[in-house]
Formats: C-alpha cells, structure tokens, sequence
C-alpha cells in the first residue's frame, strides 16, 4: 500500500507563439516619459489592448477590466496600443486627451501607422492579447465579453509561473499625468435652461453636471456627488425637468433644477447584452452606453450607442423599449425595424425629423414618420434615411452636395431656426450645416477642438469644444467658411483573398472550465453581410454554425465582410443546475481585396489562438 499523495495533474499544454516587439511612431503615454520594450514586461503577465478612442466596444473593454487591473496590479500589466481608425486619432495629442478623457490608468502605446496591430495580425477592434511571463502569446479575445475568462487565465498563469521561478511582482510602469484645474473637464453635452437662461453642461470627465452661468464660464454650482458616471447627454422634458444620459453607468436619470434632486428612471446599471429584454419597466430593463437623448414625439428618445440603436423612454408609463435599429454596426436605410447604425451619439428634434449624429458611419441621418401611419403595434411606425455620410470607412471634410459630402465622426447635431441643422463635426474641428432644402453642405466654423454638442441661444450658437475644456459662443454665420475638401478611408490594409468560394473560420474556445451552453438550443450565432452587396454571391445570412463557406463574386473587386459572432459559454460543473454563463460578441467589418491566387480562407478569432 502506498500512502503517498496522488501527484497533482498537470496544466494542460498552451500553444504559444513568442510575442513581437511593441513598436508605435507615436510613444509612450502614462510612462512619465519612459519608452518601453517587450523585454520590460518579462516576469509579468501582459495584456495587450488594442484600442482606438472612437470605439465604444472599446470603452466597454476598458471598464471591463478594471477590476482585474486592481486585483493583480502587482502580476499584470495592461498596456493599450492605441491603433487608429479616423485621421484624428492619428494626432499624439488626441491620444493623450482621451487617455485622460476615458481614465485609462495604464501605459498606451501610440501606434499611428498601425505597425504594432500589423505584427500582432489584429483584425478588430477592440482585441486583447495575452503574453505569458516569458514572453509568448497564449490566448487572443476579439469583442467584449472576455474579462471573466481573461481572470481565470491570468490566475492559471500565476500559480504555473510562481512554480517555474518565472513570475515577478512589484509595481508596475505606470505613471498618471499631472491633475489639471479647471471648470470644466472635456465636457459632452449642453441644454439651456428656461427661465435663468444658464447653461446645463455634462462634465463627463469629472462624473458631474456643471451649471454656468449665461457667460458661459461662471460656475453657479456642481450637480452628482456620485450619481453620474461620465453622463453626456441631456433633453429638457416638458415639466421642466432634465432627462441625462448617464452613459457608463447605463441608465437615464432625471434632474430637477429647481432641487438639485436626481432619480434614475431607465436601466438597472448593468450593460445590455445580446439576450436581454428589450422592452419592459424601465428600470428593469439594461441599457448599453447610452450617448445622447432627445424629446420626441412624445417620448425620450435614446442614442443607444453601446448597441448600435435608438430606444424611447415612456415617462407615463414607466417603459423603454427599441424604437430603430438591429444591433448590427453599419449604414442601412429603411423601416426602422431593419435599418442599420454604427454607434449613434446625438440627437435632435424638429417637428417631423429626428436628426441623429451617426458616429462610427460618419453620417447624419434621420428618423421621421413612415406615409403608410401606423405599424404593426399600437405605435406609429418609422423610417430611417441618410443625409450624409455612406458607411463605415469613408470619412473627411467636403463640402458642396449631400450625397459626396463628408464628415468625420460627428457627436452632436442641433436644430437651426431656418430648418437645416448643425452637425458638431468632431473629428474634423468643425461646425458644419446641413440644408434639407437644397441639400447642401457647408462649413459654419473650424478650429473647434472636438466639438461634442452646440446650442442656440438667440442669434448665436455655443459650441461645446470638449477637447478645450470650454464652452465658446458663435454668431451664426451668413455665409459659410470655404474649406479644401479633404477625403479618407479606414486606414486598415485590405486582406486579399480569392475570388470564388472562401472559407470563413471564427474561431472560439471556450475558457479554461467552461463548455458551449447547449441547454436551450445552439449556443452560436454568425451573421454575414457585404458592402456592396453584390460582393456576396452566397453566404449572406444568419446561421448558427461558426464556419462557413462565402461565394465572392470575381467582378467585384473590393468590398467589405460584416461579421457578427456570438457565443455563449458556461461553467462547466455538472453538480451546479444553475452555473454561470458568458456572452462573447464581436462585430467584424473586413475589407478584403479580391485577387486571383490568393488565401481562400478567412480566420477570425473571437476567443482562442487560430490553430
């Protein structure tokens, strides 16, 4: 008889493939001016976000994990590469201002030409990447949804290397910037209120609202203590009260400005998640990341950002429920049921138009009263269109036309006394007007630093410019600023693939003890969709398998593949009827060049290493 212990089992064999170096044009943020190699991290476990600050998913991402960023401070090390959609992001500057804008409180790496995303094959954003304490990559998650299997790694990665002698603890290299004074801190959204005349301001970075004076700089007084987490948009209601868009903690809350008092009246706290109920008592049901809001028709309505839709607030009846959208990240017109949006961040209402600021389309785009009256339900039933903008990766400043206008990830969008409207342009610095009548473009004003919102008060407009920290008043102009037009695309290299048949691989693993949770049907989703359509000849559609086989048409020469992947994992404990379950999700917008010869197969990983 033995009475040794049993050995212990050992770790399963991580396929592991050594990390390369970290390289960004731009440097390093959040180091006190230290640059940083690979070689730097080694003993540590090391988190690579790669990032882009017009992203919403992204700032999910970031908030995600914080908790783990706590927990194992003195193991881990996250480090966001900043890698660049619009032209914008690609300003040094404007990097450093959304680290401090968004709280980032770890080392950024400024990658402005992409060189870092190019070395790590990164195909989405956002995408984590795990490397282990000696140096290789053991797990990559494109999407939100990771944070949980993330945790679970990095403990297995602690114990595992505690035992070899390979893990280092200590502090790590970040280093915060210096706090700033001032009034306001990159500001989001402005109303005016009746009677005092003084401006309502959402003090995003500083989790406030900040009443000002009809100067626009004289504080009357601060408005949260805790309430709000990073607000951003507000509406006047009826009675007088202010609906505000407390957008990280995924709720609407109302204001009394005559008490002080706040009450949240919409969302429970918790991000909405593929799954979840979209209609019901408002504070029963999630929201996710709601942007901007706006009094109409009766209603609140909400630029849901987080998900890509527009919801409405009931104050009668205590209800929300979808009002546009699919969820699906894009430009699509039509019954506001079917229509796409990619990230919808203002609003504004004239009598028979709601304006929305498009963000991630670059668009301005509107929802108005379907001929036909009444849809399915008890509601009216609505139509979306386009003004300006065509998608996803085409963006710039051009004036002249609406249909070869451009704009470049406008925020805010108000309602000008002639019927056109004021599009807070902010990537490009501009305040730009768009005129239904004769289907115009020009542009109103430059050097605005990331104008957010606008006003109108009398015969001016004030401008939020929330990258200066100011609110700046403005006599509209007669005539408008003569601007060179500028265009651009998406700055991501195209992936040649074949024409013909192509084969596309998602590819997920569930994590560490967790399996795929069958109880109640299939456990995936894969939604496939092209620009233009006519790029797919086959493969288009909703299926629940994660492979599939596309048909691209040879004529068509480039294009892009929308991907939308979901899978659900659990916890993989037969002795518990009730285990704990995850959501993975990630939307894919590929540009791919057809080219005869080339790869026939197109991976995209959703949580795993492709094999």
């Amino acid at each position: 008889m033995n009475d040794a212990a049993p050995a212990p089992t050992p770790a399963p064999r991580r396929a592991r493939l050594r990390a390369p170096e970290l390289i960004g044009k731009g440097g390093w943020i959040n180091t006190g001016g230290k640059d940083l190699k690979l070689a730097d991290f080694r003993g540590r476990v090391l988190i690579l976000d790669f990032w882009t600050f017009c992203c919403i998913n992204c700032l999910h991402v970031l908030d995600e994990l914080r908790e783990l960023e706590e927990k194992h401070r003195d193991t881990v090390v996250i480090v966001g590469v900043h890698s660049p959609k619009f032209v914008h992001e690609a300003e040094h500057q404007a990097v450093v201002d959304a680290v401090e804008r968004y709280q980032v409180h770890h080392p950024v790496l400024d990658d402005p030409e992409l060189a870092t995303w190019k070395q790590y094959a990164v195909r989405a954003w956002p995408t984590l990447v795990v490397i282990d304490p000696e140096g290789y990559i053991v797990a990559q998650h494109a999407g939100e949804g990771h944070a949980h299997a993330i945790a679970r790694l990095v403990e297995e990665l602690e114990a595992e290397h505690a035992a070899k002698g390979t893990l280092r603890r200590g502090d790590g290299p970040y280093v915060p910037p210096e706090p700033v004074a001032g009034g306001l801190r990159f500001p989001g959204k402005a109303v005016v209120l009746p009677g005092s005349g003084n401006f309502l301001v959402s003090d995003t970075t500083r989790h406030e609202l900040v009443e000002l004076e009809p100067d626009g700089e004289s504080v009357v007084r601060r408005i949260g203590g805790g309430a709000f987490k990073e607000p951003q948009g507000l509406a006047l209601l009826p009675d007088g009260r202010v609906v505000v868009a407390d957008t990280v903690n995924h709720a609407l809350c109302v204001l009394d400005p005559v008490s002080g008092a706040v009450e949240r009246v919409a969302g429970t706290g918790k991000q909405w998640w593929q799954g979840s109920p979209t209609s019901g008592p408002a504070l029963e049901v999630d929201l996710s990341s709601p942007w901007d809001v706006a009094w109409w028709q009766g209603r609140v309505w909400i630029a849901m950002a987080g998900v890509h839709q527009l919801w409405t607030y009931d104050p009668e009846s205590g209800t929300v429920e979808v009002a546009a959208g699919t969820t699906q990240e894009g430009l699509v017109d039509g019954p506001a049921a079917e229509a796409w949006f990619a990230q919808p961040s203002g609003l504004a209402a004239t009598e028979d138009r709601l304006w929305v600021a498009d963000s991630e389309n670059s668009a301005l785009r509107y929802v108005e009263r379907a001929d036909s009256g009444s849809g399915a339900g008890s509601g009216p039933a609505y139509v979306v269109g386009t003004a300006v903008g065509t998608g996803l990766f085409d963006f710039g400043h051009r004036d002249g036309e609406a249909g070869q206008a451009l704009l470049q990830h406008p925020l805010g969008v108000t309602a000008l006394p002639d019927g056109s409207v004021a599009v807070s342009d902010t990537y490009n610095h501009a305040l730009r007007r768009y005129d239904p009548a004769s289907g115009e473009v020009t542009t109103l004003a430059t050097d605005l630093r990331e104008p957010s919102d606008a006003v109108l008060v009398g015969d001016d407009i004030v401008v939020v410019e929330s990258a200066r920290h100011r609110l700046t008043r403005l006599r509209l102009p007669e005539e408008a600023v003569r601007v060179d037009a500028v265009a651009h695309r998406t700055r991501r290299e195209a992936t040649e693939v074949a024409p013909g048949v192509l084969r596309l691989d998602v590819v997920f693993q569930a994590p560490a003890g967790q399996k795929l949770d069958t109880r109640y049907g299939p456990s995936t989703r894969l939604i496939v969709s092209s620009t233009p359509a006519e790029l797919l000849v086959a493969g288009e559609g909703t299926g629940t398998d994660l492979s599939r086989d596309l048909t691209l048409d040879p004529s068509v020469p480039e294009g892009v593949l929308h991907v939308s992947a979901m899978a659900a994992s659990c916890d993989d404990d037969p002795a518990n009827e009730y285990p704990a379950c995850h959501v993975h999700q990630q939307d894919w917008g590929v540009p791919v060049r057809l080219v005869p010869g080339a790869t026939s197969r197109l991976p995209l990983v959703l949580a795993g290493l492709d094999g």
